[in-house]
């Protein structure tokens, strides 16, 4: 079933500047919504003059954060710790999982930085980081990874739910069911998937998240947040000490009484102070997200992206992204000298990007059909 929303109407309340650019650049930059822009106005002037600050601009923003995500995932508040960006919460992951020489970490070739570096650090205590090579399409090689958990020397996989330059949607489902099987901790990296796709941890089962909001949550930067299933909480150690983390710290007339333990929820793994404006501004986002309904941009995405994929089967220009299943907002394609194409595009007024040797166009929400069938064009003319 299709779903839809009115999207002329979401294109003129929240971005009144569309219709003077090509902006499909979510994938790197999402921008603001309207209500975003003016809520954040809102609070700047509270700021600025800091009697007016209430209570609800500063810690309860960052619970109605956590519930906010919890529902954007299916998962409990107290499984979410807020953080500033997705790199905090892959590190989280490197340093508090109990990893010791010899154990090994997969992780498939071709993943965003971000997903390989913490994990390559653990080498200095014996650590094994394994790159899983990606299959002749540049997708990644599940079936090879599902053959590698089996190995008890495995401890994690660590994936992206969607690629950053393919929009390769992993197979989330078989893969949790294979790491739930092995013991194996499962570790994904979000942020190219959340906000242009559903993704339930209740449905399927993850140990840890990671996501920051400023791309296709269309969120300020410095949002984000970790997921920790509830089950790990309290076995993971926090690798450090945020002042909120402990109990009896939500009383600020006691703060020198240094006897408190742990909290037992995901907020000992916070590092406060978070910047509590870019957290107002990613709540009122993600609202508007799950209003328009996830499956609906995801299925709005899959509708527009057709004009640039009938293209590129038209004049044999390889797609650099999956068709069908593994399918998301993302649409890749590599043409003959890509940097060029690009260039002209770019100088053509379209917004994008040049990942590994393709054009990445990542629309979202409020982009249309016809913008992407005059993009087609554009390239038509190009190669």
């Amino acid at each position: 079933m299709t779903r839809t929303y009115d999207v002329l109407a979401l294109r003129r309340e929240e971005f009144p500047w569309a219709d003077q650019t090509l902006f499909l650049n979510h994938a790197s930059i999402g921008p603001l919504p309207e209500r975003v822009r003016r809520s954040l106005e809102e609070y700047g002037q509270a700021r600025a003059a800091a009697h007016r600050l209430t209570e609800d601009h500063l810690f309860r923003v960052l619970d109605r954060s956590r519930e906010i995500v919890a529902r954007l995932i299916g998962a409990g508040a107290d499984e979410i710790a807020l953080s500033t960006n997705t790199s905090y919460g892959l590190n989280l992951a490197a340093l508090a999982l109990p990893l010791g020489a010899g154990d090994i970490v997969l992780v498939s070739h071709g993943e965003f930085p971000a997903n390989v570096f913490p994990w390559r650090e653990l080498g200095r205590r014996g650590v094994v980081l394994e790159l899983v090579p990606t299959t002749l399409e540049g997708w990644p090689d599940e079936r090879r990874m599902l053959e590698r958990i089996q190995d008890p020397r495995v401890k994690v996989l660590a994936l992206s739910l969607v690629q950053f330059h393919s929009g390769y949607l992993a197979d989330m489902a078989t893969l949790s069911k294979a790491t739930r099987a092995s013991g194996t901790w499962f570790v994904i990296d979000a942020i190219q998937g959340l906000g242009q796709l559903p993704f339930d941890v209740g449905q399927t089962p993850v140990d840890i998240l990671a996501c920051g909001a400023q791309k296709w949550l269309l969120s300020p930067w410095g949002s984000g947040f970790t997921y920790i299933r509830r089950e790990l909480v309290n076995q993971l150690v926090p690798p450090f000490a945020g002042w909120t983390a402990f109990q009896g710290t939500a009383d600020f007339s006691t703060l020198v009484d240094y006897a408190g333990d742990w909290l037992t929820d995901a907020r000992r793994f916070e590092l406060v102070t978070l910047p509590f404006q870019d957290f107002w501004g990613m709540n009122v986002s993600l609202n508007l997200l799950m209003d328009l309904g996830l499956d609906a941009i995801h299925d709005h995405l899959a509708t527009i992206s057709r004009p640039v994929i009938d293209w590129a089967r038209r004049r044999g220009v390889r797609l650099a992204s999956p068709i069908g299943a593994h399918q998301t907002g993302m649409t890749c394609v590599a043409p003959p000298n890509p940097a060029a194409v690009f260039q002209k595009l770019t100088e053509a007024g379209v917004v994008a990007s040049l990942r590994e040797g393709a054009i990445r166009l990542s629309p979202h929400c409020y982009n249309t059909i016809d913008e992407m069938g005059r993009v087609a064009d554009l390239l038509d003319r190009a190669v």
